[in-house]
């Protein structure tokens, strides 16, 4: 019984919180479409999208992403989710450019402070995230794989017969918000099993070596682990700290920066996706694999022996 109390105090809590991002992004797009703002929206980047095969509603949820936060992007898929039709590839491919590149204002500031570029990283990020949502997109239509269509209507609910306008939303979302909720205490009761068993633990083991392959310094490795796993905040907070306390060299304060602000969270923000119906080989094991491969070009492209900066130099930048 505990258990049970802790956990619901723990999921309450969080939901409380993820209701802040979540709502008035939900409000802002019922409004949006009834002023016809969203199909305006639409219409205006239905090119761009289509030139890496998503719908234009994509746009739009990658868009709010970009600068909410996975969660409001999930927000505006929900408000978004009558109507839209995705394969299981276009909307894997969705959901890995909301990993690459989320909540950009925040994460970018915590990058910055950590001694990182922001400008920089934050282009590194959509970009990557542009190039491999249009690889995974198109190249799921043309090998023929994952193409079996998503069904989104389930995030919304069923309306009441009779109900209309705000008031079929005001019902529709709050069966929303109770799955939400649901989804975020199964969440933590998982995340809780994989620490008691020690799975957390083996993976931050077995991404210690894998982080280093891709030319990172093994003295940042462990920091960085924790970023991966548990998010840039954390990660972030972590390297601020060591880069004051231990004067990392720029190299390799920006490769492990590079390493969290392409893929962070990787347990849980994977999971949130994944039990959308995201496809875990693209959202997790595709993302980390193309994180690998551009830190290790970075690492070759950046001079091995950059000299450390002074702390003037960093918050300067």
């Amino acid at each position: 019984m505990s258990y049970l109390t802790n956990l619901l105090t723990r999921s309450r809590r969080l939901f409380v919180v993820l209701m802040k991002i979540m709502l008035p992004v939900m409000i802002a797009v019922r409004i949006g479409e009834e002023l016809g703002w969203i199909g305006a929206l639409g219409r205006a980047i239905t090119p761009a999208m289509a030139g890496i095969n998503l719908p234009p509603e994509a746009g739009m949820i990658w868009i709010t992403g970009v600068f909410v936060g996975v969660y409001g992007a999930i927000a505006a898929l929900i408000g978004l989710a009558h109507g839209l039709e995705m394969s299981a590839g276009q909307f894997s491919a969705l959901c890995t450019m909301i990993l690459f590149a989320h909540s950009l204002p925040v994460e970018q500031a915590i990058v910055r402070r950590a001694g990182g570029s922001f400008w920089l990283t934050a282009a590194l990020r959509l970009g990557v995230a542009l190039a491999y949502g249009a690889a995974i997109a198109w190249g799921s239509q043309l090998l023929g794989v994952l193409t079996e269509p998503i069904a989104f209507d389930w995030l919304q609910g069923s309306a009441p017969a009779g109900a209309t306008g705000w008031s079929s939303w005001v019902k529709t979302t709050a069966v929303s918000l109770a799955i939400t909720f649901a989804i975020i205490a199964v969440l933590l009761v998982v995340l809780d099993l994989l620490e008691r068993t020690g799975v957390t633990r083996r993976i931050t083991t077995a991404l210690a070596p894998l982080l280093r392959i891709s030319g990172l310094d093994a003295s940042v490795a462990p920091v960085t682990t924790v970023g991966v796993l548990l998010g840039l905040t954390y990660g972030g907070a972590l390297i601020i700290e060591e880069a004051e306390r231990r004067a990392f060299p720029a190299r390799t304060r920006f490769l492990a920066l590079a390493w969290l602000s392409l893929s962070h969270a990787l347990i849980e923000d994977t999971a949130l996706l994944v039990a959308l119906g995201a496809n875990v080989w693209v959202v997790l094991v595709g993302r980390v694999l193309v994180t690998l491969a551009v830190v290790a070009l970075l690492a070759q492209l950046l001079d091995p022996d950059d000299a450390v900066r002074t702390k003037s130099q960093v918050q300067a930048r």
